[in-house]
């Protein structure tokens, strides 16, 4: 096989940028670049100040470009076992601004619908999640948490992805067997695949990476730190560069451990942590999504991914709920009127009558 199309240095500046700061010591994690990368870029697209400024500097200048690769990067005209979705929920009274709006129907797998965040928020939590595991295969099941949708939503944007490798040439189940794995905890055994080709490989700036190609131009790259350690550092988006660049064809013994890792998290904390700090507050410039002025409540993004003799499935859901700048999550307030009280009851500039009521008096039901 000729070696594979390297990412963009832009979409690998974004993916090792925020990986630093999603990655913790000692814990397995995985997360979609691509998933996040496409919302943050539709985002991006209506965007404006210095919401824009920050998302572009997360994402690099060409957004419009990144997300066009990243569009490409789902085609299934090519034939792999891909579904995405691109959704965008948003009650009758909001008004879109057309470009965005063709904006998230140019995407793969688009649908563009009306959601009662009011007075339906419940339903509308059970359709996304619904349609994100039909999309998923099942593998994420609900993205939007109970109480995650409620009726001061203005706009709910998601993306989800799922992808199924089959290995051209699959490991031998007999040859898998328990071999020792350095964890954090200390070493165990886990169950490890074996096999012995010609695979990409290279070595750049302390790290080694070898390559697994799929089909459909699909490919799985695992990376080894020169030094041996349980705590690998954050790898750079120079790095990876580097090691794709120096790819070549190399007889490889690989001794790959079976493995499925999840994540669940929320993105706004570790966004802010890599500077997009004004989408999250009343400040958001968001003006070529709508003319009402809105702001992120929550980023929510889950990933899976598993790999095995056969191939690797992944899947990975993105959500983005906005309310109206200025506005906050309702709760009820508890306001029990049983004690003295003051009324005041006014139209226009005047107080019509002001009183206190020390001990109701019923006047009867409402005739």
């Amino acid at each position: 096989m000729q070696p594979s199309t390297s990412p963009r240095r832009d979409h690998l500046e974004f993916a090792a940028s925020l990986d630093r700061v999603l990655a913790r010591a000692g814990e397995s994690h995985v997360w979609s670049p691509h998933s996040v990368g496409t919302v943050l870029g539709l985002l991006a697209a209506g965007a404006a100040g210095r919401t824009l400024a920050e998302l572009e500097a997360l994402l690099g200048a060409d957004t419009k470009g990144q997300l066009e690769a990243l569009d490409a990067a789902v085609d299934t005209g090519s034939g792999p076992d891909l579904a995405t979705l691109n959704g965008l929920y948003v009650p009758a009274d909001l008004e879109v601004r057309p470009d965005f709006e063709a904006r998230v129907r140019e995407r793969a797998g688009a649908e563009v619908e009306h959601a009662d965040f009011e007075h339906d928020a419940e339903g509308v939590r059970a359709r996304v999640n619904g349609k994100v595991a039909d999309v998923t295969r099942g593998m994420i099941r609900e993205l939007l948490p109970p109480g995650g949708v409620h009726p001061d939503l203005r706009l709910l944007l998601v993306n989800a992805l799922w992808v199924k490798v089959v290995w051209p040439d699959p490991f031998d189940p007999a040859r898998t067997r328990a071999r020792p794995f350095h964890a954090p905890s200390g070493k165990r055994r886990v169950p490890t695949m074996h096999r012995s080709a010609r695979l990409p490989h290279a070595r750049a700036g302390g790290w080694s990476m070898v390559s697994l190609e799929g089909d459909h131009e699909l490919v799985l790259d695992v990376l080894l730190p020169d030094e041996r350690t349980t705590a690998p550092p954050p790898v750079s988006a120079g790095v990876l560069a580097d090691l794709y660049r120096e790819r070549s064809s190399q007889q490889v013994d690989l001794a790959l451990p079976r493995f499925r890792v999840e994540t669940d998290t929320s993105l706004l904390g570790p966004l802010a942590a890599v500077g997009v700090r004004e989408l999250a507050t009343d400040g958001a410039r968001l003006d070529g999504i709508s003319t009402e002025p809105l702001r992120a409540d929550e980023i929510l993004h889950q990933s899976v991914l598993r790999v095995d003799e056969k191939g690797a499935e992944g899947a990975a859901a993105t959500a983005v709920m906005m309310l109206m700048a200025a506005a906050t999550p309702s709760r009820p307030v508890r306001f029990t009127v049983d004690r003295p009280f003051v009324f005041v009851l006014r139209r226009r500039e005047a107080v019509l009558f002001l009183g206190r009521v020390t001990d109701p008096v019923d006047p009867g039901p409402a005739s």
